[in-house]
């Protein structure tokens, strides 16, 4: 299994396609997700991408954390296991 990396401070305008396109220049990508809005449609501005192996991950990190990609600095680090809380009632 690869290794999953949290990507924030995403532009509303990135696609699965043009980060996966960005994040394989620097190892083989496993899977793309970026997150949406169920409302609105829109993304939420931050996703995970899933890296073949820790190397490639640990080399993805060290050369796009704080880089510009579409006029926002991005965020790119290891990702962290969901933590389990309570679903919020309406």
């Amino acid at each position: 299994m690869g290794t999953k990396l949290y990507i924030g401070n995403l532009a509303f305008s990135s696609t699965e396609d043009s980060i996966t396109n960005l994040f394989s220049q620097h190892g083989s990508v496993v899977s793309c997700q970026l997150i949406i809005d169920r409302e609105t449609g829109r993304s939420k501005g931050f996703g995970f991408v899933e890296m073949s192996t820790s190397e490639e991950a640990q080399t993805v990190i060290s050369n796009l954390d704080g880089r510009e990609v579409d006029g926002r600095q991005i965020k790119v680090n290891e990702a962290r296991p969901k933590e389990n809380r309570p679903r919020r009632s309406y």
